[in-house]
């Protein structure tokens, strides 16, 4: 009888741990399934004349779209390519008119009048003025509550970035070490907002664009354009 007790409970026992295992690792199945993973390409400081068509090319070698941030002053003379970055469906976005820290930054209305005067350039070639917008070095350290309000009344909105390369600080970064940048540890990696450049000189970003794009597609990764309706990602409002 002792037996048969002691058999009755280690069989019971060994229930108990399978169906704990059973349950535990459920939720972890669940959550990898339903695991959406986009990224989001941004390219800022152009339209430039050799960099953009270049970058472009490769866009719709790969069959993905990006996200231009453009410098109002760039545009005039570049029409052609800004009518091109919107005619194979990338989203064009606003970065300020002239780039220049000291103007941009001196006050909130000198800030949102040269994201205005850049949406009026962008306007009078493809119709209308975008209000996705990036601040030039990023919003930290200048975005305040009240520009933040000011911004969202005149429709705008903000759009910084969780990984990036160092091509904007140095032109001549080296391939390997920009595709180990674009490639690297992301603080969302379900999300990934993906910093750029392709001003004149960002060379190497072309050289590497192709390869980077391979890593996410081989990853599962969907690309998408930021529009209007994609959730505003920001650094944290200045105190």
């Amino acid at each position: 009888m002792k037996v048969k007790y002691f058999l009755l409970t280690i069989f019971y026992i060994l229930c108990i741990s399978l169906n704990s295992t059973v349950f535990a690792s459920s939720p972890n199945t669940s959550k990898e399934i339903s695991c959406n993973k986009t990224i989001y390409l941004t390219f800022d400081d152009g339209p430039s004349t050799e960099v953009t068509p270049k970058i472009l090319d490769i866009l719709k070698e790969e069959n993905v779209k990006a996200t231009f941030f453009l410098i109002g002053c760039k545009i005039q003379g570049r029409e052609d390519i800004v009518k091109r970055i919107f005619n194979e469906g990338n989203s064009i976005g606003l970065h300020t008119y002239t780039h220049k820290s000291s103007k941009i930054y001196s006050n909130s209305d000198s800030f949102i009048d040269e994201m205005n005067k850049t949406g009026i350039e962008v306007e009078k070639v493809v119709g209308f003025a975008p209000k996705i917008i990036r601040f030039p070095t990023g919003s930290n350290g200048h975005l305040t509550n009240s520009l933040l309000e000011k911004l969202h009344s005149s429709g705008y909105k903000i759009y910084d970035w969780n990984l990036s390369l160092s091509d904007g600080i140095d032109y001549n970064t080296s391939v390997d070490k920009l595709y180990r940048e674009g490639t690297g540890k992301c603080v969302n990696p379900n999300k990934i907002f993906l910093l750029a450049h392709c001003d004149g000189q960002n060379k190497n970003t072309c050289v590497v664009l192709s390869k980077i794009i391979k890593h996410y597609k081989e990853l599962g990764y969907e690309f998408k354009a930021i529009t209007e309706n994609t959730p505003e990602y920001h650094f944290r409002v200045k105190r």
